[in-house]
């Protein structure tokens, strides 16, 4: 299944809420992605085949320092290295815009994810008790130094 990864277009949101409620029990909304697709302060990768939208990373930057939002790949397309595709290119976005670290939160129970990330050099740096709602856990949050990266 090839795909592409490109920016993403606010035309790009109705197509990113409908893979994320697919994705997340507790989906962000329409108007929230608009909001990430039309920010400065917030870019966002689209993996592109031609059937459609098969993953999507939201990420921020402010002051130095990188925040991945939220990944999604479509359940179908899991397994392809699309996810590994989108961190790369989000990690590469964050340094060309300046980020000296990047951070995220992960379930304790997605061990996929965590083995992903772990694979780019993050590490675990702490928890938030409860930071997911539907269904309920904590979050291990990760940490990425860019250390010059371009």
């Amino acid at each position: 299944m090839p795909y592409r990864i490109r920016a993403g277009v606010p035309r790009d949101a109705a197509a990113l809420h409908a893979l994320e409620r697919r994705c997340f029990a507790d989906a962000w909304s329409e108007a929230s992605f608009r909001e990430a697709l039309t920010s400065a302060w917030s870019f966002v990768l689209v993996a592109d085949a031609a059937d459609g939208v098969l993953g999507y990373l939201i990420g921020r930057e402010v002051g130095g320092a990188g925040e991945v939002l939220n990944v999604a790949v479509a359940p179908e397309a899991r397994r392809r290295r699309i996810a590994r595709g989108l961190l790369e290119s989000g990690i590469a976005r964050f340094a060309t815009r300046g980020a000296e670290e990047v951070f995220l939160e992960v379930r304790e129970s997605n061990s996929a994810a965590q083995l992903l990330y772990a694979d780019f050099g993050f590490r675990v740096v702490g928890q938030r008790a409860g930071y997911y709602r539907q269904p309920p856990e904590d979050a291990l949050i990760y940490r990425l130094p860019l250390g010059g990266r371009v």
